[in-house]
């Protein structure tokens, strides 16, 4: 998260308001209810591992074995059975 000084982005007055509650620390301000990003959106994590997921499930599909999943991914036996029957 990057640092933001509120000198520079807020209206002189509201930053009086806000210097009366704190000063001289960092304040998170989080995004709206409708507007926060899921995470792994921004990183492209989510996506990546959904496509990860897709071809696990591909693969199942077409007869690979949990066994070989596991370790062709390097996940555990019952990561590997979760991705696989969280879509069946």
């Amino acid at each position: 998260m990057k640092y933001v000084n509120a000198d520079n982005v807020l209206p002189e007055e509201l930053l009086k308001e806000i210097q009366k509650y704190i000063q001289g620390t960092m304040v998170y301000v989080p995004a709206p209810e409708g507007q926060r990003k899921k995470w792994g959106e921004n990183s492209g994590s989510r996506n990546s591992l959904s496509t990860r997921n897709e071809v696990i499930r591909q693969q199942y599909t077409d007869g690979a074995k949990i066994d070989e999943l596991s370790k062709q991914f390097c996940l555990s036996y019952e990561s590997i059975k979760k991705i696989i029957y969280s879509k069946i």
